[in-house]
Parts: C-alpha cells; structure tokens; sequence
C-alpha cells in the first residue's frame, strides 16, 4: 500500500506498533525512514527495514473543530479577540509538511471552553499574516481595528493574537499609535502551532483574556509564558519587552525593568510592577502616521561607511544606529569611521539616532571623547535605555510629524509609553 501524507495509520514493527498520521517527508530527510505525527503532537521517525506491516486507518480529512456558539452570559465582562495569524492560529499542513495560518479567531473559542466562564468573546479573523511578513501598513491597519473596539462601551478589554517573530515591534507601535488609552490591550501568541503536544497556545489565550478582563491597567502588554512550564504569563510593557529565544515558550522577557503582572489561568492577577496607567473613560485616538522611509542599520567591527550613501540616494528621513555598548560607533579609524557619514546625513536633515544593542542598559553621550564626538560634534540623539527596535518603530512615528531636527529629537526623549526609564531597577537584569 502506498498511503498518502494525512492519512491515519498503523506501523507494525517487531517491537511496538505505533499510530499517527502519516507525515510527508521532504528531500531535507534522509531517506528510508517514515514520519508520523503521533496523538500526543510529537513526531517520530521509524526506519522502514523495521516495519513488518503497515496498515491504513483512515484517509486524509481536513480537521475543523465542531462549531460551538457561545451563549451571552450576564455578569461577565466582554473581551474582543483580534486574530492577524501567525503561529497561534497555525496548524501542520499535512500535505505539504508545512504550517500555515488556519485557525480563526471563532475557532480559539471553540477549542478552549473554559474561556465560556471567563468572558463574552467578540472574536473577528482581522488578516491571515505571518509576522515576519508584517509592514508598517499593517500596524496603521491594527490600531484602527484595535481603537475601535477599544471604544466600544461593552469591550472590558482587546487580545490581539499575531506572531512572535516581530511581536515587539508591533506592541511597541501601537504603543504610540494609540494615544489617551483606556483599556488593556494584550497581545499574545504562541512559540508552537497549536496541533503540538507542547504548544502553548491554549495557555497563553486563556491568560490573555484573563487580562484582557480583569487587569487594571490602561496599558499595550504581552502576555505569554513565564517560564517553560505552564506556570504562568507574565505581562510585559509592550515598549519594553523583546523576544529573547527563538523557541522556548518563556522567549519573551521585559527589558530594563520588572514585567507588570502575572497572571494565572484561573484569573489570579499578581501584580509585580505598579508603574502603569489605570483604566479610564477617555476615548482613543488613533495616530499611526509613520514614515516608512525610516531605517535600522547595526554597527559592527569593520563597518564600511559607504553603505549609507544607500539610505542618502533612496532617501531616507531617518536612521537608528545599535551602536556598541554606551553608543559607540567607530570613529577614529580612517578606513571604517563613521563621522563623515554621518555629518553627510545630518547636515542633509536625516537624524542620526543612537540606542544600544546590548539590550540592557542605557547609552550615554558623555561618558567617552567618541560619543562627544557624536553627540556634541554631530548631533545624534541618544535614546537612554530605549531599545534599538523600539527606537526605529519610535523613530518611524515621530518622523510621521516633523522632520525638524529640534522637535524629533524632543520627541524622541519624551516619555510615551514607557519606553525611557529614569532610572533602571537591579532586578530588572535578566528577570
């Protein structure tokens, strides 16, 4: 028999039979072996000189779950889901051996019952887009969809689900996209697609709209796992908050300052950080100009100073620099200095910002002659501790107001979102 990738079947070997569906197998494998896709979402190899019988179960069928409506309840709060793709709303294509986006914001209340006794659910599939696809078109696109449900009266809170990749880059923008913020706006996401026995898609939905209905703050926070187990999430400022690891189901940690909650999936709000606006009546506006001609170049040793002729013949209205450590850049060096480049874009309007790619920590214009060259000689704007993703989308929105060097650099130190801090915490290291 010659079953097709999908179908359900049986692998008779000496030892154990095994049961699953069957994988495809792309030329990356080595051949000779089959891949199943077990109950328990963990997939296995088995060489087939071991199999003694292969039998098929059932033929292919496109998984949906069972439609399931939910009654309205009184007494319990309303929560709007808005659904952009990414892994969360993944599954395996078993054709293809791909993962695709599939599931619909309708089909994360479906799977997840429990959610009936947490909330009205207004759940809408706003696009189908990996994050890495994301553009600042998009952004513009969800704080329009999110602003308005925001204002909705009956809305207690908005759970955003989107991919991980660039998760911080969206949180941060709509940070500063929406202005006089009233209600929680938690993003959330999941590392692994939600046919996986590990994924931690369900807890993180569930988390997400516990705070969406319950958390106090008037603030744009993630909210995934705080530790690789399914303690807990933790939600962290969207303007600070990066993702550190490309697969854990803990990546995202808050940079430079503690996360503001945990939260548990029974409801239990723990508040670790009280440096947050409350819930209010005001009505949110949208501001998502943003200029798309804005740049973010990192610095490394042997640099060649003439790729920024690219952004001075494209035009470019701004770049942020991830400078070393306190905001260094080369400058001494004939061959690799970066300060004729630099004063070439200044003097043609382009601002010239600094953040650290350290990632922890805060740049510092004074500390070294280089970066008084930079600051004092040139110009360039450090951003204290703000970070170098940050500052781009920051960048990108503040250029969509002024170009006037003055007034970019008074907004770019001007405390949105809580994107600077006065000071850093010690336990804000590595939480």
């Amino acid at each position: 028999m010659k079953p097709e990738p999908g179908d359900i079947v049986k692998v008779h070997t000496k030892e154990e039979v095994y049961e699953g569906s069957l994988m495809p197998r792309p030329d990356i494998f080595e051949k000779g072996y089959f891949v199943v896709k077990l109950e328990n979402g963990y997939n296995i190899g088995i060489d087939e000189k071991r199999i003694i019988k292969l039998e098929l179960v059932s033929e292919y069928q496109p998984s949906h779950p069972q439609e399931r409506k939910q009654a309205h309840r009184k007494g319990l709060p309303t929560v709007s889901i808005l659904s952009f793709g990414g892994t969360i709303s993944s599954k395996i294509d078993y054709r293809t051996g791909g993962v695709y986006a599939s599931y619909s914001a309708e089909d994360f209340v479906q799977m997840i019952p429990e959610l009936e006794n947490v909330a009205n659910l207004r759940a809408e599939q706003v696009m189908k887009i990996m994050s890495e696809d994301m553009a600042p078109e998009h952004w513009q696109a969800m704080a329009e969809s999110i602003a308005s449900e925001l204002n909705n009266d009956e809305v207690a809170g908005v759970v955003v689900t989107q991919g991980t990749d660039t998760l911080h880059f969206s949180t941060a923008t709509i940070s500063f996209f929406l202005r006089n913020l009233n209600k929680p706006v938690v993003f959330t996401a999941a590392q692994r697609s939600i046919d996986r026995g590990s994924s931690d898609a369900f807890s993180n939905l569930l988390c997400a709209i516990q705070a969406a209905a319950k958390f106090d703050g008037a603030a744009v926070v993630t909210c995934l796992h705080g530790t690789s187990n399914d303690d807990y999430c933790i939600l962290n400022r969207g303007s600070r908050v990066r993702k550190m690891h490309t697969s854990r189901r803990d990546a995202f940690r808050p940079i430079n300052e503690l996360p503001l909650a945990k939260v548990y999936e029974k409801g239990d709000i723990e508040i670790l950080n009280n440096n947050y606006e409350r819930r209010n009546n005001e009505k949110v506006k949208v501001d998502n100009k943003f200029e798309k001609k804005t740049a973010l170049v990192y610095v490394y040793p042997g640099i060649d100073p003439d790729i920024f002729d690219y952004y001075l013949e494209k035009k470019y209205k701004g770049i942020v620099i991830a400078a070393t450590a306190l905001g260094h850049v080369p400058v001494t060096d004939p061959e690799h200095s970066l300060m004729k480049k630099f004063k070439k874009l200044i003097d043609k309007g382009i601002p010239i910002i600094i953040a650290t790619q350290a990632i922890y920590g805060r740049v510092h214009p004074y500390v070294y002659t280089n970066l008084r060259k930079l600051s004092i000689e040139l110009d360039c704007i450090f951003v204290e501790d703000m970070l170098p993703e940050v500052a781009y989308v920051k960048l990108g929105w503040v250029l969509g107001h002024t170009t006037k060097h003055e007034e970019v650099k008074k907004m770019m130190l001007t405390n949105y979102a809580g994107e600077i801090n006065e000071r850093i915490g010690e336990k804000g290291f590595l939480y």
